[in-house]
């Protein structure tokens, strides 16, 4: 391997004192120590900060080994969920708007999970009008015209495709929001009351869900409801049945979750279900799925646990040893800030980022010790629990939790990450409610578009402060490597993409070394649009705002060419990709 060194732009003077004299000494001793240690076994993007006593900037040199991946996730690796409270709210009506579609068309390929607390309250009753059914629609004006103004609403079809794409009047879409701002009160007042009401999934809402997933190029997962149960705790399966049996008859592909965060199951329900018992109700999901022969191979994925504390590492425990083999992936749940008061400056505390690593590591240690090898996913991503913080959750500030994750999960062998939530209720989601991508979807968009599933190691050499004691020296600059994305056109097969993370307050320059000297590189830089700063809700990419085109189509995202050779200059809090061309990388040249 190269050995990589770095070197201060600004060094003393000859003049200096005698004792002065051995100071580029020293620096050369910690540089050479520094970029040995980087060659051995830890491939975590390494710490870099300036050294004490040095007010120049330091130039920080780049490597990464393109001979074989470290790790190779799936395909569909950044992936969405939307939660059935949009069945509560009643933007599930309006998920065949053709601007959502387009949005949702641009994050594909990916699996769609619909699934969330509100999971283990849903009943699916085979009703094509339930207003009708019941003898007569609801007593305000919007109600009684709703069913019959969506049914109207959803008539023009995508030729492609066969799909139902509608272009809703703003007058129903003004309508919708003032009803859902109503719901978010009464919703919210759920969550924090820890008391839910039953909802019910209608056939009509199912085709209109799958119809959104179909047409996005989004693989659905349906989470079915585990909290309803026999007297002898076992899972009462009959309101599932029905509904695997309409989807069958329709011949939906749909993979298969049984509940959600079955540890919280004795706050909400006041029953407890053991991972054992777990477990078994999963076998038992599996037998009903095998006789229907669209189904038999169909995937299942759970048991969808929340954050690995101790009685939720021993319900996975007992779930493993049941039904370990039954699953396809083991998954679990993620939130970085659970309830309390959220500052921006939260979400740049490197603190805070690195959470995450220790969950991974007990879920794995749990899933190995049964069945080596499992695929893990964190299925439910958010920032900040209870719906998120206004004009913080989704604001350019949350993107550096957002992309840290993406670049963590990959290093440490997670193969799927599922983003909660698309579209939704609160603020922990990619489009807001007029339609509009927030800045974690321009982020998200980036990362479809140009990285690719094969993870490489990143090698780095710079000066960092002498740790002091007690204190932990945190990584301010976070680098990852990936393949290019292969269906990315754009880019010939072995070229490399870096996303680069400086949580710094003053910008940091970088220079490729070995394998990436002297290569041609495109740069897409995503920094805050607007007098907001890092709470903006606009973002832009190499200093132009991002926005959808007029006729409702996602805009070109043009990099910036680099000259070979250059440094790469990254401005202070800011994250950015950025394409190294040409590099024939061995990794990356083949799928």
């Amino acid at each position: 391997m190269r050995v990589l060194c770095a070197f201060p732009e600004a060094m003393p003077s000859s003049n200096s004192r005698p004792p002065a004299c051995l100071a580029p000494v020293a620096v050369l001793a910690l540089l050479l120590h520094l970029s040995l240690s980087s060659q051995v076994g830890d491939r975590r993007p390494l710490p870099v900060d300036r050294a004490p006593g040095l007010k120049e900037k330091t130039l920080i040199l780049l490597d990464v080994s393109t001979k074989n991946p470290v790790r190779t996730v799936n395909e569909n690796f950044l992936s969405l969920q939307l939660d059935p409270s949009i069945i509560h709210d009643g933007w599930l009506d309006f998920l065949s708007s053709k601007r959502l579609v387009t949005l949702a068309r641009g994050l594909s390929p990916a699996f769609l999970r619909f699934g969330g607390k509100r999971t283990d309250f849903l009943q699916f009753q085979n009703l094509r009008n339930p207003a009708k059914s019941r003898g007569g629609p609801g007593p305000d004006y919007y109600l009684k015209n709703y069913e019959d103004d969506i049914v109207r609403s959803d008539v023009a079809l995508d030729k492609q495709k066969g799909c139902k794409i509608a272009q809703h009047p703003d007058v129903m879409l003004e309508l919708q929001r003032e009803k859902a701002a109503q719901m978010h009160l009464v919703l919210l007042k759920e969550q924090f009351s820890n008391t839910y009401s039953n909802l019910v999934l209608t056939a009509r809402s199912l085709d209109k869900l799958y119809n959104f997933a179909d047409c996005s190029g989004l693989h659905l997962i349906f989470a079915l409801n585990a909290l309803r149960r026999n007297p002898n705790n076992s899972w009462n399966s009959s309101s599932a049945l029905s509904l695997l049996k309409y989807s069958a008859s329709k011949k939906y592909n749909i993979s298969w979750e049984l509940g959600n965060e079955p540890n919280n199951y004795r706050t909400m329900h006041g029953r407890a279900v053991n991972g054992s018992q777990l477990g078994k109700d999963y076998i038992q999901l599996k037998s009903l799925l095998q006789p229907i022969r669209i189904y038999s191979r169909a995937s299942l994925y759970g048991p969808n646990i929340g954050r690995p504390r101790k009685n939720v590492i021993a319900l996975l425990d007992g779930f493993m040893k049941v039904a370990g083999s039954t699953v396809d992936a083991v998954t679990w749940q993620h939130c970085y800030i659970d309830g309390r008061v959220v500052k921006v400056m939260d979400f740049l505390k490197t603190r805070l980022l690195d959470t995450l690593s220790d969950q991974i590591r007990k879920i794995q240690k749990v899933v190995n010790a049964y069945t080596p090898g499992k695929k893990i996913w964190l299925e439910g991503v958010v920032t900040t629990s209870a719906g998120g913080t206004n004009n913080l959750s989704d604001s350019y500030a949350a993107g550096f939790l957002w992309l840290n994750t993406l670049g963590m999960l990959a290093n440490q062998g997670i193969d799927v990450v599922i983003r909660h939530s698309f579209f939704d209720h609160g603020y922990n989601h990619l489009v807001d409610q007029n339609f509009n991508p927030l800045p974690d979807y321009w982020l998200s968009l980036l990362y479809k578009r140009l990285i690719g599933p094969k993870v490489l190691a990143v090698h780095v050499a710079g000066l960092q402060r002498k740790p002091r004691p007690g204190r932990v020296i945190r990584d301010k600059l976070r680098i990852y490597a990936h393949c290019t994305n292969h269906h990315n056109h754009n880019y010939v097969r072995g070229s490399i993409t870096l996303f680069i993370i400086n949580l710094h307050r003053s910008r940091k320059k970088i220079k490729l070394a070995g394998t990436l000297r002297d290569k041609l590189v495109h740069q897409y830089l995503l920094q805050p649009y607007g007098q907001e700063g890092l709470k903006s809700k606009s973002v832009q990419l190499n200093g132009q705002p991002l926005v959808m085109v007029d006729d409702g189509t996602l805009p070109e995202l043009k990099p910036r060419p680099l000259r070979a050779g250059r440094t790469l200059v990254i401005p202070p809090v800011t994250m950015g990709f950025y394409v190294v061309k040409n590099v024939h990388a061995l990794a990356c040249r083949y799928r």
